[in-house]
């Protein structure tokens, strides 16, 4: 968005300078991206005439011009088609920098004949997008005038628009903040309307979703043509090209008051109706003797005012007028009109239109379509819907007085949009957010200023104006109030001192998150950090889901519901990883679940998993990864203090997102789950959209028993037997319900001062072990401590440890 500061005063009594203007901008809270001066570009620029022109002698579309300039005259070749004598346009010397062309103009030869300067098109000088020859200026004006002067030329300001603010997106709007920020008066004249003299041939219908509120009338005998100097000055000022009085309007209104319009030629009108459509089919039916043919008919194509052509949907809201009683498209509401009934010089008679269109809808459309217009992008952020009959009326004087004719009555149909619900504020909230001590008499001027309508009372009750539909609420206000008085004012207050404590200050399970997260780093885990809420139907999943947790305001629309694990989150993660060639990851997280909406029910758990890898190795036997995640869970339980010899190894789970056949959970007594370990679900990885076997683990951090207080003796120094350690193998015959793990802790059990270790080496089911039982093969290692063992010695604990096993359900085979 642009505007030149002689626009600005327009709409604003002050004697600031550019530079005033755009630190004031920045402080009301606009995006201030540039100022650009074309002066200072224009600088070497002059007015010349051309006396002569002659045919290249060695190239058919260039012309050698004698011509009248500041510095004399010069001899310039010339290719633009509209070069010849009399002219009176811009010239360039040598050494100016032309900014259109990004160069340095040098003296050379051109087709073997020195140019000493160049002619200059308008695009060149930056002064619009495009031009079709050379300048071609007034007769009246003398050789040697400066280009700045010729052209108006002023310092033009380039800003951003926040998307909360469609009032910003003209310079009323503008002037209207600036002038509440005290940088001058702001001129809110009255727009007075203009009686119609005939009633209006023509009529509206509205579709009360896509365009609830639709305004227009006729003006007849008009003059189109090239637009008054001070209306081209304006639209080149910001790099629009002029093109004829009746656009020309239209477009400046469009970034004066941020209300776009359009004008139709009413010759090339069909019926007398126009109407907003939504929903209908657009597609052409092909008939062959009156007979539809079958198959889906092609699309209907419209010719657009830019020269596309754009297929028309169902969804778009569509301007149509009736020709031979079918809707025939003419413009697509809110954002362009059509080819088809596009004014021209020759227009007399011409069909304004005023109108709101839904702003999500238009949005829709332009993102469908790919169009992007001045007008997409007024109505698509939220056109003020109070302006249309009072913009109707603007545009309607403008034409009278720059076009002559005269103007039909109104036709109306439909309503605007409620405005907001009127606000109760208390003016000492404004204190209480932001520590600034407003007078509330200044607060009343700045709301007022601002176009809010201010009742006092206890409290206070404020009317948001219909531009304002981003206003919902006191701290709105508050922030309109700290806005315009001055967020540099806000005081600043120092955060309270706190005397430092000495010795522990986490949490005792804060101090085992940060000692999980650095064992599991350093098992070659990567930690993640993931987002605490999830798609619900993922939820649901993994037993949460329920709609007590669902967000009213997710940021998007699939993470909507608070997580009741993070195995979701770091699935997808590894997901995301192996899609882009990183099979195999290994990912944790600690963080907060959540299994209610109470303060009580979000509770901190450590989760990790193992993605499959997609490597080949020669033998075909790879790690069974499902035992190394377990092997990591029992470290890392180790790790953070937990007694892993008191906890108990259960196959399977309480939670369906596990593997029922390769998953357990580890349990502090029969009731108290601590632990979940295993395989996902193949239908849940499925759903997830993940290929292959994942396995994960989750541990309820705040469930973990604490460990055993430090009593006040000190630990024994570690002590290692002389000895040397020996081996003994045993085979038991165990049903196959019997947990490996349970037997290997009662042998561990059966003497502690003598067996140091024990470990499962195989295990057989087959001939000679009876159905529904296994055969588990386990290696015991004895460390003497003071004496080398005897064979009687050996003999004795080998009768615990089969009396051991005997009580945990297994018997010594035979």
């Amino acid at each position: 968005m642009k505007f030149s500061l002689s626009w600005l005063k327009d709409h604003l009594d002050t004697d600031a300078d550019i530079h005033a203007v755009a630190n004031a901008m920045t402080m009301a809270g606009l995006e201030v991206e540039d100022i650009h001066d074309p002066a200072k570009l224009l600088k070497p620029f002059t007015v010349a005439k051309v006396i002569s022109a002659a045919q290249h002698p060695n190239a058919d579309r260039l012309q050698v011009l004698q011509v009248d300039t500041v510095d004399g005259r010069k001899e310039i070749v010339c290719g633009a088609p509209n070069a010849r004598a009399g002219l009176t346009t811009i010239y360039a010397p040598i050494g100016a920098y032309v900014p259109g062309l990004d160069v340095t103009l040098v003296e050379k030869p051109v087709r073997g004949v020195v140019s000493n300067g160049m002619m200059c098109s308008a695009s060149e000088l930056q002064l619009s997008d495009e031009s079709d020859g050379i300048l071609e200026l007034s007769d009246d004006l003398a050789v040697g005038t400066p280009a700045a002067v010729v052209f108006g030329a002023e310092p033009v300001i380039d800003f951003e628009v926040t998307p909360n603010r469609p009032d910003w997106l003209g310079v009323h709007g503008i002037a209207r903040d600036l002038a509440a920020a005290g940088l001058g008066a702001f001129k809110d004249k009255a727009i007075e309307p203009v009686k119609g003299t005939f009633p209006s041939p023509i009529s509206v219908k509205v579709d009360g979703d896509a365009c609830p509120y639709f305004s227009g009338r006729v003006i007849r005998g008009v003059t189109n043509g090239p637009s008054p100097k001070w209306l081209q000055d304006k639209l080149t000022s910001i790099g629009l090209k002029p093109i004829s009085t009746l656009v020309d309007i239209t477009n400046y209104l469009s970034f004066d008051r941020a209300r776009p319009l359009h004008v139709y030629d009413v010759k090339k009108l069909s019926g007398n109706v126009i109407e907003a459509v939504v929903g209908k089919d657009w597609r052409i039916l092909w008939h062959y003797n009156g007979i539809p043919i079958t198959g889906s008919p092609p699309a209907r194509l419209f010719d657009a005012l830019d020269g596309s052509k754009y297929i028309l949907t169902p969804d778009m809201c569509v301007i149509a007028d009736t020709e031979n009683g079918k809707l025939r498209p003419i413009g697509i509401g809110g954002i362009m009109g059509g080819m088809s009934t596009g004014v021209s010089d020759d227009t007399t008679d011409v069909f304004l239109e005023c109108a709101w269109f839904d702003p999500i809808r238009t949005a829709q459309t332009g993102r469908d379509t790919k169009i992007t217009s001045d007008a997409l992008y007024r109505f698509a952020r939220g056109v003020d819907p109070e302006s249309v009959v009072p913009g109707l009326e603007l545009a309607t004087r403008l034409i009278l007085d720059l076009c002559g004719g005269e103007a039909s009555d109104i036709v109306v149909e439909g309503a605007p949009p409620a405005r907001r619900a009127d606000v109760t504020f208390d003016p000492a909230y404004v204190g209480q957010l932001t520590g600034l001590e407003v007078p509330y008499e200044q607060i009343e001027t700045i709301l007022t200023a601002l176009g809010f309508g201010v009742t006092k009372g206890t409290p206070w009750t404020v009317s948001v104006p219909s531009f304002r539909r981003d206003v919902d609420g006191k701290a709105d206000l508050v922030e309109e109030v700290a806005r315009i008085y001055g967020f540099n004012k806000i005081p600043s207050t120092p955060l309270p001192t706190v005397a430092p404590k000495n010795g522990g200050v986490l949490t005792p399970q804060q101090a085992r998150a940060r000692t999980a997260r650095r064992a599991l780093a350093a098992f070659g885990y990567s930690e993640a950090v993931t987002w605490s809420f999830m798609r619900q139907d993922w939820a649901k999943l993994f037993g949460g889901g329920d709609d007590t947790l669902v967000l009213a305001n997710p940021i998007a629309s699939e993470l909507n519901c608070m997580r009741p694990s993070v195995l979701p989150n770091l699935l997808e993660a590894a997901g995301r990883n192996a899609a882009k060639g990183f099979a195999g990851a290994q990912l944790f997280e600690i963080g907060p679940v959540y299994f209610g909406d109470e303060p009580n029910d979000q509770k901190t758990v450590i989760s990790a998993i193992k993605a499959p890898a997609k490597t080949r190795h020669w033998s075909a036997v790879g790690e069974d990864a499902l035992f190394a995640l377990k092997s990591d869970l029992i470290r890392l339980l180790e790790e953070i203090n937990v007694p892993v010899a008191s906890l108990q190894l259960v196959q399977g789970s309480n939670t369906a997102h596990w593997h029922p056949g390769r998953s357990a959970r580890l349990q502090l007594g029969p009731k108290q789950v601590l632990a979940e370990f295993g395989e996902l679900h193949p239908s849940v990885l499925k759903t997830l959209d993940l290929d292959g076997a994942y396995v994960g683990f989750e541990i309820r951090l705040d469930l973990l028993p604490q460990p055993k207080a430090k009593s006040g003796k000190s630990k024994g120094a570690l002590t290692i037997s002389n000895l040397m350690p020996l081996t003994r193998d045993f085979a038991f015959v165990a049903e196959d319900a019997l947990v490996a793990g349970d037997l290997v802790r009662a042998i561990k059990g059966a003497d502690k001062a003598l067996i140091s270790d024990a470990q499962v080496f195989d295990i057989y089911t087959g001939a000679g072990v009876a159905e529904g039982h296994k055969s588990v093969a386990v290696e015991v290692t004895l460390t003497p401590q003071d004496k080398t063992l005897t064979d009687a010695d050996i003999e004795a604990v080998s009768q615990k440890i089969i009396a051991a096993a005997q009580k945990a359900g297994a018997t010594l085979r035979s």
